[in-house]
């Protein structure tokens, strides 16, 4: 296979960035940053105005990014064919299914050609037999995404929560994605914006009972969310009263309902520790209650049931967590009662509390399910169930909804060969309803693919699972190239879920894998806890444990798989390139966190103190200094060859600051021994979540698949074997990462 070579545009690579550099001493060491220029002084302003970044700075972004351009002009064909599938697979008219509340369906959808979503409602009558993306009888637009983004560079909502009492609309708007949201009011009558726009807050918003109240949380100088406030409807934002202050800077704080919405939670967390406040919604300028104080390393989920509340904690030793109930009025730790006793290697994920049901989500065998407990008196009183699904591998997702006193359970169902069917579930009767088949308007045969569930054996004798989609003319003879995409961190588990964008690649031939490596949760908690802090190396050798498997498997061949991964999983390629360059035909690092030692040094940084009982704190502990800088991609880059590689970064990004993957490509540039393609694309004027709007989120994916199809020399036409139909999502999440 051909690959693709910076000699290609040579004239156009940016020169290499040496300017200011840096040494620091930790525990003995001395670091010394060639690249320390690239942060802006500046950043954290630039973050939010991007035309603020220096001019030096901006000009060698610029300058990274026309050779970008310049490497990828001649496949502007490709990328455009690869525009045009990819929308096809998209239901450009699409609806949500519609979601009960009091008197309204509540509901989001899209026109023809729309980039963002319309929310609506309708009237609690009739428009059932209403087809799929048209508006039901009656409809009020409450929020018209479409309309809001005229005239604005970048537009992303948050949060977008009407009032209890049905008059009232909230939502969380970002301009520059930055993730610091303005929040507005609107009156859903006329239309008129009734509240003064309240400025720097996270996007987090709930109403009290009365709509009379807005609780929201707000941003400190380091991004961090740190404040809860209650302000009344209509006063100016600095008469807002500040309810909750986290001191701790390793804490982040949110806000929350339960299920009944009786109470308002102030939630404050790291990625090991919990601490929950709560407040009736009925009397919401009443103080806030603890309901138990924080213990490291132990976490706990609210929900309320009569005069109890419920939660699942991993107190006490139950690792893979259990449920207890604590009656309201004294909900301290010595009142817990357990009522869903820890079982290891049953992990849960979530629960529910409904007026005459409980819903749990769980993991068990890395793969999801729903079980359900009867609550009402009866012969079935405290009995459980699961809802029971026969694919080898899938995913699932529960939709609440509004309403609290209901027998009715909404959930999504897929697989990589199934797209999203929506189900409304009688929890009493024990029986479902199809509500939505997503819908691939250009074709597509489930049929037509293979789905696999597959384990590597890691160094340490681990058993790896990987998820894995070909089509079934794919020959498994070691000759097809695979994207093998990772993540591996904060206990988040990827999905074995439909996304329409892949077939982009599996139709020309590629096997599709996912590498369920420890880090997540898919095989219980301790797989997480065997992929952080000490143990964090065994994420990378667990991906190339999945690699090699692969290639002794006969599903690909070394030197014909890309490793694909999204911030923390951007991490993990640029870790596995440095140790593993052979077995890689090219790589996507998209917001890599690939500088993690510089930045778990630097407390002011926004997510830093909360991320050290994530990675470790290489300032103050010498052992997790050794072990972050054995890995960090950054610190080991080296003098060999490396593959093709694309990286995607963004200015406005406040998770993983725009020069990391800025200074990993210039020292990668100035040390690769080899002549293939190294690509920075940096939006200018973008965030984390990269491009906004459906349709030109596609733009991006396309870049990232002809940079591939280009590396492994198959730019040829798509095999066009997809037939038949499925359905669009009616809020399409089609990234690939």
């Amino acid at each position: 296979m051909s690959q693709p070579t910076d000699n290609r545009h040579a004239s156009s690579l940016p020169p290499v960035a040496e300017r200011r550099r840096v040494s620091e001493t930790r525990h003995g060491v001395t670091l010394v940053d060639d690249y320390a220029w690239l942060r802006d002084e500046n950043w954290r302003e630039a973050m939010h105005e991007p035309e603020l970044l220096g001019a030096d700075i901006t000009a060698y972004l610029d300058a990274e990014n026309a050779h970008t351009d310049a490497h990828m002009a001649p496949l502007a064909p490709l990328r455009q064919a690869l525009v045009t599938e990819l929308r096809g697979r998209i239901a450009e008219r699409d609806a949500s299914v519609p979601t009960p509340d009091g008197d309204w369906f509540y509901y989001v959808r899209f026109r023809e050609s729309g980039q963002h979503p319309i929310f609506c409602r309708a009237p609690r009558t009739g428009g059932a037999d209403t087809p799929a993306g048209e508006p039901l009888p009656d409809e009020q637009i409450l929020l018209d995404g479409d309309v809001e983004a005229e005239g604005r560079a970048y537009f992303s909502l948050g949060t977008v929560n009407h009032s209890c009492d049905h008059k009232l609309l909230a939502f969380a708007l970002d301009e520059r994605g930055s993730e610091a949201y303005t929040l507005h009011v609107r009156d859903i009558e006329s239309g008129e914006e009734i509240q003064p726009p309240i400025t720097n807050t996270t996007g987090n918003l709930m109403w009290s009972a009365d709509s009379a109240t807005l609780f929201f949380t707000t941003l400190d100088d380091n991004h961090r969310p740190c404040k809860v406030w209650r302000l009344a409807l209509g006063d100016a934002p600095e008469a807002a009263e500040l309810v909750y202050a986290e001191p701790d800077p390793g804490f982040f704080v949110s806000v929350a309902t339960t299920q009944s919405d009786r109470f308002i939670l102030i939630n404050a967390h790291d990625h090991a520790t919990s601490e929950t406040r709560f407040i009736d919604s009925a009397s919401p300028w009443d103080a806030p209650r603890l309901l138990a104080e924080r213990i490291e390393g132990q976490e706990y989920d609210v929900e309320d049931d009569g005069d109890d509340f419920v939660m699942m904690t991993n107190a006490d030793g139950a690792e893979d967590f259990k449920l207890v109930r604590t009656p309201i009025a004294t909900p301290g730790r010595e009142h817990w009662q357990t009522i869903v006793a820890h079982e290891p290697g049953r992990l849960l994920l979530d629960h529910i509390e409904f007026a005459d049901f409980r819903v749990r989500m769980e993991r068990a065998d890395a793969l999801p399910r729903i079980v359900l407990t009867d609550k009402r008196s009866g012969q079935n009183y405290g009995e459980d169930h699961a809802i029971r699904f026969d694919a080898e591998a899938y995913s699932l997702g529960v939709d609440p909804g509004y309403e609290h006193d209901t027998h009715t359970l909404r959930f999504v169902y897929s697989a990589p060969n199934t797209p999203d069917e929506t189900y409304d579930y009688d929890m009493g009767e024990r029986t479902r309803r199809l509500r939505k088949r997503r819908t691939v308007p250009s074709g597509f045969t489930p049929a037509a693919y293979v789905v696999k569930r597959l384990h590597a054996t890691a160094a340490d004798g681990a058993e790896v699972p990987i998820t894995l989609i070909h089509h079934v003319d794919t020959p498994i003879d070691g000759s097809a190239p695979c994207l093998l995409h990772g993540y591996g961190a904060y206990g988040i588990s990827e999905a074995a879920a439909f996304a329409s964008s892949r077939f982009s690649l599996v139709d020309r031939g590629f096997v599709h894998a996912i590498a369920h490596v420890r880090g997540g949760q898919e095989c219980g908690y301790r797989w997480y806890a065997n992929g952080k802090l000490e143990h964090k190396p065994n994420t990378f050798s667990d991906f190339v444990a999945v690699a090699e498997h692969l290639v002794e498997t006969g599903y690909t061949h070394s030197g014909a798989i890309v490793p694909h991964g999204g911030s923390a999983g951007g991490m993990l390629v640029g870790a596995v390139l440095n140790q593993r360059p052979d077995l890689w035909g090219a790589a996507i690092a998209d917001v890599p966190f690939v500088d993690v030692l510089n930045t778990m040094m630097d407390e002011t940084l926004p997510l830093t103190p909360p991320e050290w009982p994530e990675w470790g704190n290489p300032r103050d502990d010498a052992q997790a200094f050794e072990t972050i800088r054995s890995y960090c991609p950054y610190q080991n880059v080296s003098a060999q060859d490396y593959p093709p590689t694309l990286v995607i970064a963004g200015v406005s990004d406040p998770r993983v600051t725009y020069w990391e993957p800025a200074k990993w490509v210039a020292k990668l540039r100035a040390h690769k021994t080899d002549n293939n393609a190294l690509l920075l694309k940096t939006h200018m004027a973008a965030g984390h979540g990269g491009l906004p709007g459906r349709f030109t989120a596609l733009e991006e994916t396309a870049l990232i698949y002809a940079f591939v199809l280009d590396a492994l020399g198959c730019t040829g036409e798509s095999a066009g074997r997809a037939t038949g139909r499925e359905a669009a999502a009616p809020v399409s999440d089609d990234r690939i990462y």
